[in-house]
């Protein structure tokens, strides 16, 4: 039976089904129905709480994004982890099944990945980003004195083999992670990811660090035990003569640091 013939039937036994995959491989189903579903390996629990905002479709290229709401659950989506942005950036599909037949019926209605997310007492909301979303993106790259480029992407090639290591940390104050044995300097502008813990999967940015440990952008979600195992990589200041001096890889250097900038305009003799 056609997708056409089954939403033409006179009674129909229709049910919302949300899969949402976090960036650390974590995969939950969730279904409008009020019994769990079983449809393609991944049991969609019920979750009577969730409601998607109206969906649109159409062959314009302006990609309307749509919103996702429903209720926290302590063992689904936890207000703990909402905040600490485990769901930020979660690949997310909304389908539509039959809940008499789980999968005859499994009719794509959105996807895209979860924006911003909001908390209303024991309720959130979360916007929906559609792919079309990087057509507002710009083509061309905007010209900078810095480079572009991540560290050891695909744009700048440096070899990231032994610039990565698996530490234990010692203690954490604030913004302070104690980790011994660190060359100075190494894993500025790095990051670091943590691998145990309460914290286990999520990342932070690294400022900068001595030998005896790294300060990071904002403090862990989560307390941190000593013991914790955490896996650190080392950054880039984005300049010509770190990326040439340090790294040997002034040939992939993305950026123009020569290029007069704006405030040619403003020089005059004698300036």
């Amino acid at each position: 039976m056609s997708v056409a013939e089954r939403l033409d039937a006179r009674v129909n036994t229709l049910a919302f089904c949300w899969r949402i995959e976090r960036r650390d491989g974590v995969t939950i189903g969730l279904t409008s129905h009020d019994r769990d579903l079983d449809v393609g390996g991944l049991r969609y629990r019920a979750a009577a709480g969730m409601v998607p905002s109206a969906i649109r479709s159409g062959t314009g290229l302006e990609g309307e994004d749509s919103d996702l709401a429903g209720a926290l659950s302590s063992d689904a989506i936890s207000e703990a982890d909402l905040m600490a942005g485990r769901w930020d950036g979660a690949a997310l599909e909304l389908r539509l099944t039959q809940w008499e037949e789980p999968g005859a019926l499994w009719l794509l209605l959105a996807r895209g990945e979860i924006g911003a997310v909001a908390r209303t007492g024991a309720a959130f909301s979360a916007e929906l980003i559609g792919a079309a979303a990087v057509l507002g993106q710009s083509v061309a790259p905007t010209t900078s004195p810095d480079c572009r480029a991540t560290l050891g992407d695909r744009a700048c090639r440096v070899d990231m083999a032994g610039r990565r290591r698996v530490v234990s940390v010692t203690g954490v104050d604030d913004l302070s992670v104690h980790v011994a044995g660190l060359e100075a300097g190494a894993y500025a502008f790095g990051t670091l990811r943590w691998l145990t813990g309460d914290n286990a999967g999520m990342g932070q940015a690294v400022i900068d660090n001595d030998g005896a440990g790294l300060v990071l952008d904002d403090a862990p979600a989560f307390a941190v035990a000593a013991g914790t195992l955490a896996l650190v990589t080392e950054g880039c200041d984005r300049q010509l003569a770190t990326c040439a001096g340090r790294f040997g890889n002034g040939v992939n250097f993305r950026g123009e640091p020569y290029l007069p900038g704006m405030d040619l305009l403003t020089r005059y003799p004698g300036a």
